[in-house]
């Protein structure tokens, strides 16, 4: 994610089981400030792969439209449909 700085992003996240042939791409630590059984979690939040012929992006940021406000976010996604779509 060269260029793209990171930045502050609360919002609800999902918990998954991940292909370990992704490139996670931007990942997210959790303290375990709300609950203590997600202490020292790291999810990827941000990820591509190939499949087949295909290429995938994932990204979980992003719930709402006025998260697009971030210009992080708005240039992850950019990126992301950018590459999947060549």
């Amino acid at each position: 994610m060269s260029g793209i700085e990171s930045f502050d992003y609360r919002c609800e996240q999902y918990f998954m089981h991940v292909d370990p042939a992704i490139e996670v791409l931007a990942k997210k630590h959790f303290p375990g400030d709300h609950a203590e059984w997600i202490d020292g979690v790291v999810m990827p939040v941000v990820w591509k792969t190939r499949f087949g012929e295909g290429r995938v992006f994932y990204s979980s940021l992003g719930h709402v439209v006025s998260e697009f406000a971030v210009p992080q976010m708005k240039e992850i996604l950019r990126r992301g449909l950018v590459w999947a779509a060549a």
